[in-house]
């Protein structure tokens, strides 16, 4: 398969920075950072991206996947620009996971969550449908829309809605 124009012109053009804005809804830290520049992941903001993105629970951190990253700074540009991501589940260690899915039809048992390739999100001032719609248009990855509970699910695993 072979990725759409814009996500090619995503990975190759060296002269653009990519950033991202981050409100851990559990925490309630904030994040504003550029993660690419000069043609590069930037390792200091990727530690503050799994940072911010950890298990609230466990406060366990794991990497948060780069492709994720690339979707995250699309669906915001698709949204008009600099837009806060309201993060209500990042990663997820498997013991956090499995107890959420003990107690939840909702959570899947192998959820990209533990491999940091997934995200629970919602955008303060944007319609939770405006969200899931700017999300399917990138035919990028997974998209699960919530509206009873405030968010939706974006991942990096395969286009499927849901």
């Amino acid at each position: 398969m072979v990725p759409g124009r814009g996500h090619a012109a995503l990975r190759t053009d060296a002269s653009s920075t990519r950033g991202l804005f981050l409100h851990n809804l559990h925490t309630d830290e904030h994040l504003e950072v550029t993660y690419w520049a000069r043609g590069a992941y930037r390792a200091d903001a990727l530690a503050q991206i799994d940072w911010i993105m950890r298990d609230h629970r466990s406060n366990e951190v794991a990497a948060i996947d780069r492709n994720l990253l690339d979707l995250l700074h699309r669906l915001q540009m698709k949204l008009g620009g600099k837009r806060t991501f309201e993060v209500i589940s990042g990663y997820r260690s498997p013991a956090t996971n499995a107890m959420l899915a003990s107690v939840s039809d909702g959570v899947a048992r192998k959820s990209l969550h533990i491999q940091g390739k997934a995200l629970d999100l919602n955008v303060a001032g944007v319609r939770l449908s405006a969200l899931r719609s700017a999300a399917t248009a990138l035919k990028a990855g997974g998209v699960g829309y919530y509206p009873q509970s405030g968010f939706v699910h974006v991942d990096v695993g395969r286009v499927r809605y849901w």
